[in-house]
């Protein structure tokens, strides 16, 4: 019997996952996006496949859509999660989203497992691979009588090498807001079992230099609060635990920098129609205009040769170029120069990168170092890599979902061997796998 799945959402994760669901005939999909166009290209003239145009703040509509449908993938915006998975709980509906599980989400479980229905999150990368490949690793070491001391996780997406070719040493698939609302995060995470808290105003100054076996050198900071996943992931025993963001040498000193000069506040607003870039800046730290870089250099008590200052003025916000901004933050500000500038060619690529640091301890004594290693690039000129890591676990999991070979019920991350297993296992003939390498120490 044909399932009738939802995808709802037409953005850059989609492709993988539409394509992968399309060659599956048991399997009817429909792809809703507000601009129908958009969800016409991810269908293309496939005859299981349908698009249709759907504003999802229309209440009725999206109830309509979700009605027809035995799953619904939400790769919508976070905030939208909640409103589809209500009306899923009310109409009886499994739902998949890549997303993080958020309190108001987690509050639906009673009623989804006693409705007999999964709501699978965090199937996408980073959340998504980054659970599945260290639940392996940790129910690995468990079933040999082992326990983890120590676990450091780190992710990023990042410019190819060879398409590493911007001061910045990144780029963006798509709109930069998510990655500057993350740069306002606090982070938090257990060191030798104590617990340190790093405020959002110092998020870039807290970092330090990970090696990636076959992929380089990278600077880490502190992604959001690693302390829940001791719970999440079943390791007590644990007594340092870290997740991390992957980026390029240079990076946190110049985003610190942003952070200081304002470039990722959401207010006052300045008037664009009025004012160019550089007169915004000059506005902001009190400056004349007439030597706009010295007096960015005073304020940031940089010297004027840094490298900070070069990026900023590569970028154009020193700029008397008008934007197409009407009253706006300098975080809009900021984002749209990001999104003119840091942008990726027609054959360049992009490149995955997650990296697992584990310790483990076996009863008698022994030790063992294990590390756990992707570096997965995309393909030039067709899918990045991102939007491949993203959007096939998410298919995978909906793949077994149909085929009954993931029962679960409730809210749920994929960090059980009946979700992550098949994942896992189908992700590596697609090419997206992790390297491990165990170094064992004495008793």
């Amino acid at each position: 019997m044909k399932k009738n799945i939802l995808v709802l959402g037409a953005g850059f994760v989609s492709g993988p996952l539409v394509s992968y669901l399309l060659e599956l005939p048991e399997i009817s999909l429909t792809v809703a996006s507000r601009t129908l166009s958009k969800a016409q290209k991810c269908i293309g003239n496939h005859p299981r496949g349908r698009a249709a145009a759907l504003n999802v703040e229309n209440a009725e509509a999206l109830r309509a859509a979700v009605s027809a449908a035995d799953i619904v993938i939400s790769l919508l915006p976070w905030m939208h999660h909640l409103s589809v998975a209500r009306q899923c709980l009310d109409l009886g509906k499994d739902m998949v989203t890549t997303s993080y599980v958020k309190g108001e989400m987690e509050e639906l479980a009673p009623e989804a497992e006693k409705k007999g229905l999964l709501f699978l999150n965090e199937i996408g990368v980073d959340p998504g691979i980054d659970h599945m490949a260290a639940m392996r690793v940790i129910d690995r070491v468990k079933q040999s009588g082992g326990e983890i001391t120590r676990f450091y996780s780190y992710c990023g997406g990042l410019p190819a090498p060879e398409s590493d070719n911007n001061p910045f040493g990144y780029k963006f698939c798509w709109s930069p807001a998510g990655v500057l609302l993350a740069a306002r995060n606090a982070g938090r995470y257990l060191k030798e079992g104590k617990t340190v808290d790093i405020p959002a105003e110092k998020l870039f100054r807290h970092y330090w230099f990970v090696d990636v076996p076959g992929a380089g050198t990278f600077e880490a900071y502190v992604n959001r609060d690693a302390l829940p996943y001791i719970r999440i992931y079943g390791i007590d025993s644990v007594q340092s635990i870290y997740r991390g963001t992957l980026r390029n040498i240079g990076h946190c000193d110049s985003w610190d920098a942003f952070k200081r000069l304002g470039l990722l506040e959401q207010e006052p607003l300045f008037d664009f129609r009025k004012k160019d870039p550089g007169a915004v800046i000059a506005e902001k730290i009190g400056s004349d205009g007439k030597n706009l870089i010295k007096d960015t250099a005073k304020f940031l008590h940089l010297p004027e040769h840094s490298v900070t200052l070069k990026k900023m003025e590569w970028l154009g916000l020193f700029s008397d170029a008008p934007l197409p901004l009407e009253k706006a933050p300098l975080f809009d500000m900021f984002a749209r120069l990001l999104q003119e500038k840091l942008v990726y060619g027609e054959k360049e690529s992009d490149m995955l990168i997650q990296h697992h640091e584990f310790r483990a301890q076996y009863p008698d004594g022994k030790t063992e170092n294990i590390i756990s290693t992707m570096a997965d690039k995309g393909i030039p000129g067709g899918d990045t890599s991102m939007s491949r890591t993203v959007g096939l676990p998410a298919a995978i999991a909906v793949k077994g979902m149909t085929e009954g070979k993931i029962s679960l019920k409730g809210v749920q991350r994929p960090v059980m061997p009946e979700i992550y297993g098949p994942v896992l296992s189908e992700l590596e003939t697609q090419g997206i796998l992790l390297k491990e390498k165990i170094i064992s120490g004495g008793n």
